[in-house]
């Protein structure tokens, strides 16, 4: 197993073990049984690993596992939800979907580089350090250019995959990877559903795409959250509500490889390829 599952399978055992001194004597220990439940559980945030970019610096992506499979999480910007130094502050998620659904997703169970950190290129072993609390539970994960956590991005030989190419717009496809495609500011009315697009692209049929709010004031409600793709290319349409005013940051997420997910370890192990894209919309009364 990399370094990366160990630090997944360390912080599922310490959670199940924080769990089983929480339980009352009529529940059984989780450590007997499935992990995820409808509620109570915590958010884990996780390094995922990260890469060279061409400029010389380095992106660290984190991604998170939500244990719940009915309780969406939020955690605004702030003391139970920040990263160390603060200078990388403000870039992660106030919002935690459910996990995945497995209909659509196969074996997907969590969110990969769901947000990154850019590093200058002498930033050398120095960590970066995403702090949430949720239910009760605080937690914090480092992010390091340790050498064995190294990503390939944006596509890998050894597995043969690429990152899908990604607009949000009427041009054609053509951005890719995890540093993300940003977009906006779109303007919405509250109430009134607002039409967004994913124009994808990809060598082989399969791409999964998950629509999620990434940060905002209020929840957001999606027409269609998660669709796939299954040719080459097309387009992904949908619609989001909002009823409160101000701004929001709209997380899309392309990953192709759908059918590989079959392998038990690319359930919480998957280090690419998928493409990243935020759309800022601006929502009035």
């Amino acid at each position: 197993m990399s370094r990366i599952g160990l630090t997944v399978l360390f912080y599922f055992l310490a959670f199940c073990a924080f769990s089983a001194q929480a339980q009352t004597p009529s529940v059984l220990s989780p450590l007997s049984e499935a992990p995820l439940r409808p509620q109570g559980q915590s958010v884990i945030p996780l390094f995922d690993g990260w890469y060279p970019n061409d400029d010389g610096t380095f992106t660290m992506c984190f991604g998170y596992f939500n244990m719940n499979t009915e309780e969406v999480i939020d955690v605004p910007l702030g003391e139970r939800n920040y990263i160390t130094p603060a200078q990388f502050d403000g870039v992660q998620p106030t919002h935690f979907d459910t996990v995945p659904n497995p209909d659509l997703t196969r074996d997907f169970r969590r969110y990969w580089c769901v947000f990154s950190v850019i590093v200058p290129a002498d930033y050398g072993m120095q960590d970066v350090i995403w702090n949430i609390e949720t239910n009760g539970l605080a937690l914090s994960v480092p992010g390091t250019l340790i050498p064995s956590y190294v990503l390939d991005e944006q596509e890998t030989s050894g597995r043969e995959t690429s990152a899908p190419y990604l607009s949000l717009n009427d041009s054609p496809p053509s951005f890719r990877g995890r540093n993300g495609l940003f977009e906006g500011p779109r303007q919405a009315e509250v109430g009134e559903p607002l039409n967004i697009i994913a124009r994808l692209q990809h060598a082989e049929p399969g791409t999964w795409i998950n629509w999620s709010l990434h940060q905002g004031p209020n929840a957001v409600e999606f027409g269609t959250s998660e669709a796939r793709l299954n040719d080459l290319e097309g387009v992904i349409e949908t619609t989001a509500t909002f009823y409160k005013p101000g701004t929001y940051l709209l997380r899309i997420q392309a990953i192709n490889d759908t059918e590989r997910q079959r392998e038990p370890t690319y359930g919480f192990e998957f280090h690419c390829c998928w493409t990243n894209a935020y759309l800022t919309v601006e929502v009035s009364e």
